[in-house]
Parts: C-alpha cells; sequence; structure tokens
C-alpha cells in the first residue's frame, strides 16, 4: 500500500498521527477519467442543499450532497435522513475498482460536490448507528485538491492534515470514525470544483 506521509500541525506534538488508520493511493483515478467524471455528475446528479442540526443548531450545509446505494439503504446524519438513488454505471464501476484494489466491500456512497473553495464541511466523525463499530470508508476526490484535517476527540491541539489530490483514494479505518474528527476547511487559494465521494457499508 502507497502511503503518503502525514504533515504534522504543532510542531512540539511528541505523538505521531496514527497511520494504520488511513491508506493512501494517489492517482487512483485518472486526470482524464476525473474531468469527464465532474462535468457529468455536475450537471446530472440531482442535488440537494440541505438543513443540518450542527452543534445543536439549525444551519444550511455549504455544499451540495447526493445518496447513492443499494435500494434498502438509507442514511441518517445529521438530524437528515437520505434515500438512495440507484447506482449509476460510473458509480458502479467506480466501486468494484475500490473493491478490487482494497479488498473491502460497500453498497453506497455519499457524494460531496464543493462548488468552489467557499464550500466546506466542520468537524465531525463518520460515526452513525448505521455505519456499526469501526466503519470503513473509501474516499474518492475529483478535481481540486483540498485540505483534509484530523483532530484528536480527547485533545484537539493534536492536529493533522494531508492534501487529497485530484483523483486519490482514502481509505480510513479502524476507530478512526471513534477517536477522530475530520474536516474540510474553507480555502481562498483552493478554488475549484471538487466532487468527493465516500463509500460506506450500511448496517441494519
Amino acid at each position: 500500500m502507497l502511503m503518503k506521509q502525514l504533515s504534522l500541525f504543532g510542531s512540539q506534538e511528541a505523538l505521531q498521527f496514527p497511520e494504520d488508520l488511513l491508506g493512501y493511493y494517489p492517482g487512483f483515478v485518472p486526470a482524464g477519467e476525473s474531468n469527464v467524471l465532474i462535468h457529468k455528475w455536475v450537471s446530472e446528479v440531482r442535488w440537494r442543499q440541505q438543513s443540518m442540526q450542527m452543534y445543536g443548531r439549525e444551519v444550511i450545509a455549504p455544499r451540495l450532497m447526493a445518496w447513492f446505494g443499494d435500494a434498502d439503504k438509507a442514511y441518517t446524519f445529521s438530524g437528515t435522513r437520505f434515500e438512495p438513488y440507484a447506482w449509476t454505471p460510473e458509480l458502479a464501476d467506480l466501486r468494484t475498482r475500490i473493491e478490487a484494489k482494497t479488498g473491502f466491500t460497500f453498497n453506497s456512497v455519499l457524494l460531496n460536490y464543493y462548488r468552489d473553495g467557499n464550500d466546506s464541511v466542520a468537524w465531525h466523525g463518520d460515526n452513525e448507528h448505521e455505519l456499526g463499530r469501526n466503519p470503513v470508508i473509501a474516499s474518492v476526490s475529483l478535481g481540486q485538491e483540498r485540505r483534509f484535517e484530523f483532530r484528536y476527540r480527547p485533545d484537539h491541539s493534536r492536529k493533522y492534515g494531508l492534501t487529497l489530490e485530484n483523483g486519490s483514494l482514502l481509505i480510513m479505518k479502524g476507530d478512526l470514525q471513534h477517536t477522530w474528527e475530520h474536516r474540510v476547511p474553507k480555502s481562498k487559494t483552493q478554488t475549484g470544483a471538487r466532487i468527493n465521494l465516500t463509500f460506506r457499508t450500511i448496517r441494519k
């Protein structure tokens, strides 16, 4: 497995990020294919901008979302329930390639469309009941590279980050979703469009 070195936020931090919780594959989706998929999905996907419960208040999510998956794999997070759209050929093909590469299997995927650097996602962990204990999540990034940051739940001074490149595949596993939070912050320099796909397994 090809791993990229994670960059340390705090130079005085003695403990390194537990890299066994991540796997990173740059160039998983070729640039030409990435461009085709972005243009197709921006125009064809039925995107939704949701009102969500964050930190005890209702906010409008600063990005667009769409949920695809097997027919019975609804997903609820931040007070919003998503019923799945049916798999498209492109999404099904990408799932098959990820499963062949990693050995993990998935039955659903959340698409997030970051229109520019003003779109973001706040600190959170993907630890909803439907995902089970220690979920494996495969994250594919297409388009504008963006900074992806982590912080340790018991000690927010422990922060780390890496840049998710166009076409990259990031595997999050182990107890990452329960012991760490992650986010994509707003950016004044990374201003292009980005679509991120997080493949998941809904467990009933």
